[in-house]
């Protein structure tokens, strides 16, 4: 695919957790002080030894596991690392994920001088009972300390997460602390249904989970709600204030390039997708030679980057360009995918509206099993 920018985006993985959660499936678990400042020598040396040819770096995404889980001198070592190795953007913007109960204002300032712009708060429920559920270790009013510490400090552009669809949560529970959260205006929500995943303490338990029905409602009223506090949705699960969507992940809805260090990261270079090794030993050992821990490389096929396109871009509601395809395939979409668009269209999956192909409110709801098609082409 032709791609006319040569910018990236950088994604840095901390491992790291106070405590693995009921519901999580991500690579992270708790750490010793040692084990942490290990890691980070291992992640300055791979971030030293990755060559870019000072392409610019347009948004920073520092995810986990609980990245705040590290002290603030980590954190800045790491940070004084990235600016000397990479040529970031002035305007970039440079996330990190926080959990409530692991914030201070000395690493919230820490954050505001190495450039972090972006805060993005794990509340996923106001709610005790729900909090406990989950295997959370922050309580309500400690999110409520830390929003308020974020927005002391100078953070203008907070994210809150929340899960709907929990274990005995009710359609009028989750109305209130969809309300309770975007009273607070955070300038961005996203807002996810819980998915039971192989292997984790919910999978193994029997969980009282709303019916069907009840997650539907859940899902198509949080838009409406939501609007009335002025969020507009943007993709399937997120919601922003006016022109604050998450550019990071706009970038991988997209499939602008993007590197990914650290522990298991994933990356998308040129053509190319690869990962890092989730193996801590072999990561801490060979860090500096990016090529000894990258591993699961895919050279994606013209056909594949297609699909990518397809079904990354309707995850957005404003859907994929037609024009955009053109110019990056040399083909128009309708002579790859015409019979698959036409019958979604028929059925009132997908719409077309000015050059742009997106799916319908009732297209949402059926999502994975629409993009599926477009992986089958």
């Amino acid at each position: 695919m032709k791609r006319k920018d040569t910018s990236f985006e950088l994604y840095i993985h901390i491992p790291f957790c106070v405590r693995k959660c009921a519901y999580c499936d991500f690579l992270s678990a708790p750490g010793s002080e040692e084990a942490k400042a290990s890691y980070t020598e291992a992640l300055l040396r791979e971030i030293e030894a990755v060559k870019t040819e000072k392409r610019e770096v347009s948004s920073i995404f520092v995810g986990g596991g609980t990245p705040s889980a590290l002290s603030p001198s980590l954190m800045g070592d790491i940070f004084e690392k990235i600016h000397k190795s990479f040529s970031v953007a002035p305007d970039a913007e440079i996330t990190i994920e926080a959990n409530p109960g692991t914030l201070s204002k000395e690493k919230l300032f820490l954050y505001r001088n190495v450039g972090i712009n972006r805060l993005s708060l794990g509340l996923q429920s106001p709610e005790a009972a729900e909090l406990k559920s989950l295997g959370r270790i922050h309580t309500y009013e400690e999110f409520l300390e830390s929003f308020s510490l974020a927005r002391e400090t100078g953070f203008q552009n907070i994210n809150v997460d929340l899960m709907c669809a929990l274990p005995d949560q009710t359609y009028e529970g989750w109305v209130r602390n969809l309300r309770k959260v975007a009273a607070l205006h955070p300038e961005h929500i996203s807002a996810y249904s819980l998915i039971i995943e192989e292997g984790t303490p919910f999978a193994k338990r029997k969980l009282n989970l709303p019916d069907e029905d009840t997650e539907y409602r859940m899902y198509e009223d949080t838009a409406g709600i939501l609007a009335e506090y002025g969020y507009e949705q943007y993709e399937i699960s997120n919601y922003a204030k006016k022109d604050l969507a998450c550019q990071h992940n706009v970038g991988y809805w997209t499939r602008k390039e993007y590197l990914g260090l650290g522990l298991g990261a994933a990356s998308l270079w040129g053509n190319q997708r690869f990962s890092n090794t989730s193996d801590f030993s072999l990561y801490l050992n060979n860090s500096g030679f990016p090529e000894k821990i990258r591993g699961d490389r895919e050279a994606l096929s013209l056909e594949a980057e297609m699909s990518e396109f397809m079904f990354l871009g309707l995850r957005m509601t404003k859907g994929v360009s037609k024009a955009e395809f053109l110019e990056g395939f040399g083909v128009s979409i309708e002579s790859v995918y015409g019979k698959v668009l036409d019958k979604y269209k028929s059925v009132g999956l997908l719409e077309e509206t000015e050059g742009r192909i997106f799916l319908t409110r009732a297209g949402i709801h059926v999502s994975n099993g629409v993009m599926a098609e477009f992986l089958q082409e």
